[in-house]
Order: structure tokens, then sequence, then C-alpha cells
């Protein structure tokens, strides 16, 4: 295993994360537990631990998580692992209270090295964060119920760096990937603050790596797809620490292949970013692959609320890498998602008029019949974020 300094919290934490939203029983978190589900826990648990991994995240909107973790947290070697929860901000903080409250019984702590605010997504839970900050977190800080504040988000550009430029969060937990780069001035940003970065769910929202295309597994090779991404995050030395979702102790063997090839990033990964550009190049056409982002509206500033960026990154991944399941599987999520995946689909495109939110872009004639075309290979039955199956 090896470790990086996870920004301004001074912690040496390991480069392989163990997140805790695949592991659990039920996204119910009254649910009942079998032996068998909690002796899997454990299970991970130990498995990470053997491998070196340091930083166990869960979050009190994940089930039956910290119910399960709690049972063997008390076990660990405390003063060796660092252990991340997260809370949703609320409008009213009693209510924030509350539910800090219950996951820290859950988890039988005293404290949390790591402390998030849960899916600071839109400007409106960002300022119930400054709110809850204010009202109970920062005094949490002083009494050393948690040892660090930060904040996760799948909201855009324009949310987390207003966050991260407050200077009250020690780190973020956010999305950035291979397939998704769109966050990178985010974790400049960070560096700026000198924050610790956290990348989340690198091999599901990060293109369902588990169960890759044969395409992509040949544009890869000889890295499995879940190994190039890895590398691909870590080469960047500003990026700190990645999840692993284990549901399975093995889960965790792809990633342990990926820390002990981080010494040789600079020869293994660009022939294979070489193979990839040229298959979106091949497929797309080397001025769309320039510039197909440029100049692009945000989902809320498009008539009908037509997501574009992300329906235009998912033709192009499908086009080129044959990512058919993953285009599908969030395309879906459209109209579903809420503030955790904004945005429309491009079905109803006869019924807007979206003229004018692409005019600036350099492609602006060819984006309409893109979405079509999009909407046709993509589209099927509606899907829902896990929590809410």
């Amino acid at each position: 295993m090896k470790y990086r300094r996870f920004g301004r919290t001074e912690y040496d934490i390991s480069v392989i994360s163990c997140g805790g939203m695949r592991y659990q029983q039920s996204w119910k978190d009254k649910d009942p537990v079998t032996d068998e589900c909690q002796a899997n826990l454990e299970a991970c648990i130990r498995r990470a631990l053997d491998v070196g991994i340091n930083h166990i995240e869960t979050a009190r909107g994940y089930g039956t998580s910290e119910f399960q973790l709690g049972k063997i947290l008390p076990l660990l070697p405390r003063d060796e692992v660092y252990i991340q929860t997260k809370v949703a901000p609320e409008e009213n903080p009693e209510k924030f209270r509350e539910n800090f409250e219950l996951s820290m019984s859950l988890l039988n702590l005293d404290h949390v090295d790591i402390f998030s605010f849960h899916g600071v997504n839109t400007p409106q839970h960002l300022e119930w964060a400054y709110k809850c900050y204010d009202v109970y977190a920062k005094q949490w800080l002083k009494e050393g119920r948690i040892r660090d504040i930060g904040f996760s988000t799948h909201g855009d550009l324009r949310v987390i760096n207003k966050a991260l430029q407050s200077g009250i969060f020690d780190h973020v937990n956010l999305h950035w990937y291979y397939i998704n780069q769109e966050n990178w001035p985010a974790i400049e940003e960070a560096k700026k603050q000198d924050a610790g970065v956290f990348i989340i769910s690198p091999n599901d929202k990060g293109g369902l790596l588990y169960k890759p295309s044969e395409k992509l597994l040949e544009l890869t090779a000889p890295l499995h797809p879940m190994v190039f991404n890895g590398l691909f995050c870590m080469s960047r030395p500003d990026v700190h620490t990645l999840s692993c979702g284990a549901a399975k102790p093995e889960d965790f063997d792809l990633h342990i292949e990926m820390t002990e090839l981080m010494d040789r990033s600079d020869e293994l990964l660009p022939p294979i970013l070489k193979r990839l550009e040229e298959s979106l190049v091949l497929t797309l056409g080397e001025e769309w692959v320039r510039s197909w982002d440029q100049q692009l509206p945000y989902w809320d500033q498009t008539p009908g609320e037509v997501n574009i960026p992300i329906i235009l990154r998912l033709r192009n991944l499908t086009l080129a890498f044959d990512m058919i399941e993953y285009g599908k599987m969030r395309y879906n999520l459209l109209g579903n998602g809420d503030h955790w995946f904004p945005g429309e689909k491009s079905g109803k495109l006869s019924d807007v008029d979206i003229t004018s939110a692409i005019a600036q872009s350099p492609h602006a004639a060819q984006i309409p019949s893109a979405l079509e075309e999009a909407h046709a290979m993509l589209q099927g039955e509606e899907k829902k974020r896990l929590q809410e199956d």
C-alpha cells in the first residue's frame, strides 16, 4: 500500500479507501441484518486492513452500513484507522444534529476522524451546510468529536468551487476519472486550499468498469480498465485517495494491483491513453473530440432542462468504447436522479428550442442530431438511484 498526505488534515491516508455503500445488508437502515452479511462485511474490513488500507468510509444515508460497521469498529486499532462518515446538511440544524448523533451511536465511536456534509449538490445545500457548520459542526471540531470537516458532492463546478473557496472545508469527496475530467478545476482549487481530495465511485459512475465492454478491455490492455482508471487518477499527486466500494473481500484485488503499478504510471499510461484517444478520433472525428464540450450550457440554463453535456458525453463513450450498458444506466437516470444527477433526457427536443442555449458552441449545428442519436441509442427503462430501489 502507498500513502499520501490528505491535505491540511496531515493524515497519511492510504491511496485506496474502503468505501461502505456496497457491502451492507440493505439501503433501509431498519432492516434486519443476517449473520452471513455481517460476516462478509467484517471479512471486507479485515481484508482492507491486511492490505494496508487505513481509511474506512460510510454515511448516514447508506442504509445498514453504519450499524454493521459499529459492530466491528470497536475491535479495530483506533489510532491506526481513519473513520469517515457523512451526514446530509439540513435546513433545520437541529435535524442535522439528530442525524449526526444517530451516526455516532450506530458507529459506536466517540469521534470520527473525517466528517463530511453529504450531498452538497446545489447552492441551497451549501447554504444549509454553512448554517449547520456554524450552529453545530464548528463546536464539534473544538470538542474533538470530529477531527476535520469537508463535504461530498455530485454537484457541478459552480457549487464545488464556491464551497472550497469558503476556506472552511478540509477535504472534498468528488467525481473525477478518465471518462469525466470536468471537475479537474475543483481539484486545482482544492490544492490551493490544501484540502484533501477523495475520488468517489471511480468504478461504477466511472464507467461500470467491473463489467467493461470487450472494446474497452482491448483498449486498456494489458491493464484491466479498473487498474488503468486507478492509475490514471493516482498519477496526479493532487489526488490523494480512491474509493473501493467492496462488496466482498476479493474486490480489493484489482485495486492492490493498481497500487503495485503506481511507480510505473509514466510507462504504462501513455500507450493506453493514445489508443483511447485514437478510438475517439476515429469514431467521432478530431474536431468533435477536441472541442465538443466547449461553450455548453448547464442543464438549468437549457430549455426543458436537457442535460446536454452529460448526454453528449454518454454518446461519445457509447460510440467510441461500446460502453452501451453504462450509457443506458446513466442516461435513464436523467429525470429520476433529482439533485444527485439532474436534468432531463433529450427525447422531447421537438417540444423545446435549444438554439439559443447552444449558440456559442462550435458544434451548434450538429448538437441537435447528436442528442437525438443519443436518445435513440440509450433510451430504455427508467432508472432510480440505488437508495431508492
